[in-house]
């Protein structure tokens, strides 16, 4: 929740300008509902693609509050996050719900970012496996495209308090949900699938995350927010 429609939209403006020489990785940018009107116009021709931060499961009706898939389409989305652990923990979306508008995005095309990660009571309990099992299998119920899907693992632990888990804390993970979705599905679904680490990515840990062999990319949080986000580009264009 930052950022005017005015600002987002300047702030369009300086991303457009700073990822002219972005190699080939996708860029996203996720404004709040009232802002990607004008951040798109920004971003259009551009390789900027634009995401909306939720979305609900039903196409329209008696739903105060609630923004649809066909608003989010006829803006210009083309990738929703869902399940962000924000809403799972703030506003209680239960896994069940989770699938639900998983299921709806990708229904009627849009490109889901699934969002798992444990709390730091969970983890230091030892159930950060348990926990991430639990949220993918029952959050990706029914899901038949599942290379559509990208998932995005960060730590409940590590969101805004410039926490990071280690490299190989991160890799560690990840390498257990790309082997989950090869029993779930396939080898190959598995190999093709991206899974992002997000958790107060910043650009002095970027390189040492992305350089591991099951991270595919981030989930900006605090970072995108500031022109640090185009430094995190430049380090993927070394990586690349």
């Amino acid at each position: 929740m930052h950022k005017t429609p005015t600002e987002a939209a300047h702030f369009a403006s300086i991303l457009l300008n700073g990822f002219v020489e972005a190699k080939d990785f996708e860029i996203i940018v996720a404004p709040p509902f009232i802002s990607i009107p004008s951040v798109y116009e920004i971003l259009k021709d551009s390789k900027i693609k634009v995401a909306a931060q939720n979305m609900y499961f039903e196409d329209e009706g008696a739903f105060t509050g609630e923004i649809s898939w066909k608003m989010l389409k006829d803006v210009g989305v083309e990738y929703v996050i869902i399940g962000h652990s924000e809403r799972r923990n703030i506003f209680n979306e239960s896994d069940e719900m989770i699938n639900k508008k998983v299921l709806k995005a990708l229904e009627v095309g849009l490109k889901p970012i699934f969002c798992i990660g444990e709390k730091l009571e969970e983890r230091e309990s030892s159930l950060t496996f348990a926990v991430i099992e639990t949220q993918i299998r029952k959050g990706l119920k029914d899901v038949k495209d599942i290379e559509k899907v990208i998932i995005a693992y960060e730590p409940v632990w590590a969101i805004g308090t410039g926490k990071v888990a280690t490299s190989h804390q991160a890799q560690e993970v990840h390498k257990f949900i790309r082997k989950l979705i090869s029993e779930m599905y396939s080898p190959e679904a598995a190999e093709n699938i991206r899974i992002l680490y997000g958790g107060s990515i910043k650009p002095n840990n970027l390189f040492n995350l992305i350089i591991q062999p099951d991270i595919d990319g981030g989930l900006v949080g605090g970072a995108s927010l500031k022109e640090s986000f185009i430094e995190l580009g430049k380090i993927m264009n070394m990586v690349i």
